[in-house]
This record gives structure tokens, C-alpha cells and sequence, in this order.
């Protein structure tokens, strides 16, 4: 009889194993470079479902998140007074991610349920935390005015049903990164999802850095802050100048 239970788990095991479905999924490009000429770029996210036996009943949907590094952001409050607007009121977001693009294969509340967006925090208002126990009572609306201007800003977006799935196993999808992006290094998660649960999903990582004359600009001004306002200052002068000699050769002529 134990033989009997013991073949009747294992048997069990095999079954849902084979009915199991993963994600191999690759990027366009894993190293993004910001010069001189940088006006943004493009990433292309493309994978299959691998499975060892017939898809599984119940809709398939894929959702994809392009997220920057996390950072903390101070959000004020504008009041009127005597004439005049000043900051009033703030709330400091302890974690808010300085990019952040959401695209899924169908409307966002049919790829994926409630419980299982909460949970893993795919959602733009889910990325972002405000813990600031002085404003418990405002911190939401804190928090939709700092998605609502990095919005603006074309750091956060959500497209639906732009990511393109053929076959219930293919599937592709291209996020795009604007000219302000900050660098460091981004996540590109990938869910795998039936009926509106997570059934799989995969990390990759994309890095994205200045490059050359950017690059040592901005290592001089964070390493060498003095060395930069210094070199600021004689360049801004200079430039005085030649703006000034130019416009005397101008009025002799």
C-alpha cells in the first residue's frame, strides 16, 4: 500500500512538471551609452514559453516591466501666500524608480490580478513608497503627483496590449527609453501569466552609462567638486570674453 502512495506522488510529480511553463527570453541590447548625441534608445524585449507538453488551458497573458534604478525624491507642495507661491508641505518617497515602463500583452487588469500586482509590485503605483509617517493622510496623493510628473516627463508609462504574443508561445515587445533617462542599472522583468496569475517570470539587466566627454564631466563633478566649479567658472569666463572681443571686431568692421 505504501509502494502504492509513493508510485501515485511521484506519478503526481511527473504530471505537473510536464505541465509546467518557463520563459527564455533575451534583450536587444544589454548596454545602453549616453553621449553628446544621445536622444534615447530603443530596447527590445523577445522570448518563447517553454513547455513539455500542450498549453494548458485558460488565457495566456505576458507582462514586462523596464525598471531604473530606485531613488529617494522629496515631493512638495505648492500654496499661495501674500501673493506669492511657496513650498509648503512635503513628503519624502523613500522609493521611487527613476524610470519605469509597463507593457502587457492585454488590458493590465485582465494579464494580471489584483492580489498578484500587489504582491510583486508590478504596477507603477505599487513601485512607488512613500513612508513618511508626519503625512499618512496625504501620502497617496504625494505619491500620484510624483507619477503624474515623471509621467510628463516620459519616465513612467504603461502600454497595454502592445506586447505582441503569436502562437500561445512567442512573444516581443519594444520599450523605449527617452533622451532623460538616468544611468545605473535597469531591471527588465518578464511575467508569464494564466487566467491573471504568475505562473513564471525572468530578470534581466541592462546597463546604461555616459560615455566619454559626458561620462568624465560627471565624475568630475561628484569626485571633484571643487576641481569642477573652478573649471566652470574659467570656461564661463572665457567664453565672456570671446563673446566680447567678437562683438568689438564686429562694431569696427
Amino acid at each position: 500500500m505504501r509502494i502504492f502512495a509513493l508510485l501515485l506522488i511521484l506519478l503526481t510529480g511527473a504530471a505537473q512538471a510536464q505541465t509546467e511553463e518557463d520563459i527564455v527570453a533575451g534583450l536587444s541590447q544589454n548596454r545602453v551609452a549616453i553621449d553628446a548625441t544621445f536622444v534615447g534608445s530603443e530596447i527590445l524585449v523577445f522570448g518563447a514559453v517553454k513547455r513539455e507538453a500542450p498549453a494548458p488551458e485558460g488565457a495566456l497573458g505576458v507582462v514586462i516591466v523596464v525598471q531604473g534604478p530606485n531613488e529617494p525624491v522629496t515631493v512638495r507642495r505648492k500654496d499661495r501666500k501674500f501673493g506669492i507661491w511657496v513650498n509648503a508641505e512635503s513628503v519624502d518617497v523613500q522609493e521611487a524608480p527613476s524610470f519605469y515602463a509597463v507593457a502587457t500583452s492585454g488590458p493590465f487588469d485582465e494579464v494580471l490580478s489584483v492580489e498578484d500586482n500587489r504582491a510583486r509590485l508590478v504596477s507603477i503605483d505599487e513601485s512607488v513608497w512613500v513612508m513618511d509617517t508626519d503625512a499618512t493622510d496625504n501620502e497617496k496623493a504625494f505619491a500620484d503627483a510624483l507619477i503624474r510628473i515623471r509621467e510628463d516627463e516620459d519616465l513612467y508609462s504603461r502600454h497595454e496590449s502592445t506586447v505582441r504574443v503569436s502562437q500561445e508561445t512567442l512573444f516581443d515587445a519594444a520599450i523605449q527609453l527617452p533622451a532623460n533617462v538616468t544611468e545605473g542599472l535597469y531591471q527588465a522583468r518578464i511575467f508569464l501569466t494564466r487566467e491573471g496569475r504568475i505562473i513564471a517570470d525572468q530578470v534581466s539587466y541592462v546597463s546604461v552609462q555616459k560615455v566619454g566627454l559626458e561620462r568624465w564631466v560627471y565624475n568630475l563633478a561628484h569626485d571633484v567638486p571643487l576641481v569642477y566649479g573652478l573649471l566652470s567658472l574659467a570656461i564661463a569666463i572665457a567664453a565672456g570674453w570671446l563673446a566680447s572681443a567678437a562683438f568689438r571686431v564686429f562694431l569696427r568692421n
